[in-house]
């Protein structure tokens, strides 16, 4: 039966779908136009807050003058000694330190004894102020294999910070009083970094051994470390109650180091920093050292002098040369050929000269040859923390040394002519067909001053070996490599 109703089913269905199709569309125009609009005040709210934001930066910018490099004058040395062994080791601080340029304290156990100075000559002026550490006898140390005073030196970072009295300070340097720092090089590294921030920066052992008994998150105090002042200033804080929480830790830089895991530090690496965790003779390191600044030396009663014939502090006295000269590019490592005799040559500039018979290739060339031990007095190679190449018994293979003798500045040319002398020969039984460097006796090598050699990307200098007519003679010109320069054989 069909009903009488006016509007049926479908008629309904299809009217309701049409009221809630248009009211939709109406709200979806409404709701476009509101966005558009709030969308529209937003953008230029944040326009106008932008335009505030840098005009407020570009008048603080002129108000406060721009910041000034790090210098020498930033840095503040607390150097650990002891009573016993000061008189000693402080003729190694007498090589490096510039009493009119830096700022640091020496730290002794207790006040050194007294020694007759008749006819002597007063040091003092040469040297860091003296101060004695206070007591540490309350701290527990528990380690069967160490000594107490390793807690009284880890405190040498927070009892030089509490002498800084609000000076301008931007970093705080550790060592140890038979370290060689060279600051120059010491500047320019830390000069990558913002003071303001929390940097701790050294480097670990070159003994893999060191490393696992220790850490590799460590910076050897002998080595040296640096901690930035904000750093030091939150260590000094809290670094007494640290310390008692770690009794059975061996050393003083491991103590340091348990308080900036604390802190959530970790270790910045620097290569440059060397604790020389080494015996014997460091040639092989030298010779080859790592495309970095040389920053500091270590362990100089352990290592065997530096050049032959000397005691060590002749020997480091004979880098001071160099040092003035060209400080950043000290003991840097350069390789080429001599095409004509088929030569290898090798430059540590400022250190020594190395020419070998044959062509050898630069990726053995600057591997370090081991001419050392590890600290466990073995030569292991897997010993070290870095690759090692060994010692060559063939004749022919062993190259013919020279050591730096002397180092001036050509005003004419605002080059350093550095000369290095043949020290003793290798054996004479090679039976090569190629001539023999033996009638070398000295090596001349021109080299122009890059003060900014570590602004760069790292990358080792080129040489080229120049004609010449000077008799006994080789002459070589090293310097920043040109466009397209490299050291392939062709």
């Amino acid at each position: 039966m069909k009903s009488s109703h006016p509007y049926s089913l479908p008629k309904l269905i299809t009217f309701f779908f049409a009221f809630f199709s248009l009211s939709y569309f109406l709200y979806s125009l409404q709701f476009l136009y509101s966005a558009h609009s709030s969308s529209s005040s937003c953008d230029t709210s944040h326009i106008d807050n932008s335009d505030h934001h840098h005009q407020a930066q570009a008048q603080a910018q002129a108000l406060s003058p721009p910041p000034t490099p790090t210098a020498l004058h930033h840095i503040v040395f607390g150097i650990a000694s002891s009573a016993k062994l000061w008189h000693h080791r402080k003729d190694y601080l007498k090589i490096w330190w510039q009493p009119d340029r830096m700022r640091g304290v020496v730290w002794l156990d207790e006040p050194p004894p007294r020694r007759d100075a008749a006819g002597g000559q007063d040091d003092s002026t040469l040297l860091p102020p003296v101060k004695i550490s206070s007591d540490t006898s309350g701290f527990r140390y528990k380690n069967p294999k160490g000594d107490h005073s390793a807690v009284r030196i880890s405190r040498v970072v927070s009892e030089t910070f509490r002498l800084l009295d609000g000076e301008e300070v931007r970093w705080l340097v550790m060592g140890d009083d038979d370290t060689v720092f060279v600051a120059e090089n010491l500047v320019r590294v830390l000069s990558k970094y913002d003071h303001n921030q929390y940097y701790y920066i050294g480097s670990w052992s070159e003994s893999h051994l060191q490393n696992i008994y220790f850490s590799y998150n460590m910076g050897y105090g002998g080595g040296g470390f640096a901690i930035s002042y904000a750093l030091a200033r939150a260590l000094e804080r809290m670094q007494d109650r640290c310390l008692r929480r770690y009794p059975g830790l061996y050393g003083s830089d491991d103590r340091v180091q348990a308080c900036m895991a604390e802190l959530g530090v970790p270790l910045t690496r620097e290569p440059g920093f060397h604790q020389f965790d080494v015996y014997g003779n460091v040639f092989g390191l030298l010779a080859a050292h790592p495309i970095t600044p040389l920053i500091s030396l270590h362990h100089l009663d352990v290592i065997e002098p530096i050049f032959p014939e000397k005691t060590q502090f002749q020997a480091l006295q004979r880098l001071r040369t160099p040092l003035e000269l060209d400080s950043a590019a000290l003991i840097q490592q350069s390789i080429c050929y001599d095409r004509t005799r088929s030569w290898t040559v090798s430059v540590s500039w400022g250190y020594a000269v190395q020419v070998y018979r044959g062509i050898h290739l630069p990726r053995d060339v600057e591997t370090p040859s081991r001419t050392f031990l590890h600290w466990y007095k073995r030569s292991d190679p897997a010993g070290f923390t870095f690759n090692t190449r060994p010692l060559s018994k063939n004749p022919c293979e062993k190259p013919f040394v020279y050591f730096l003798s002397d180092a001036v500045h050509d005003a004419g040319t605002n080059a350093t002519v550095s000369e290095y002398v043949q020290h003793g020969l290798p054996s004479p039984d090679c039976k090569w067909k190629i001539a023999d460097p033996s009638r070398i006796r000295r090596v001349e090598v021109h080299k122009k001053p890059d003060p900014h050699l570590w602004d760069k990307a790292p990358r080792r200098n080129c040489c080229m070996v120049l004609p010449t007519k000077k008799k006994s003679t080789m002459e070589v010109n090293v310097g920043e490599c040109r466009e397209d320069e490299n050291v392939e054989l062709r």
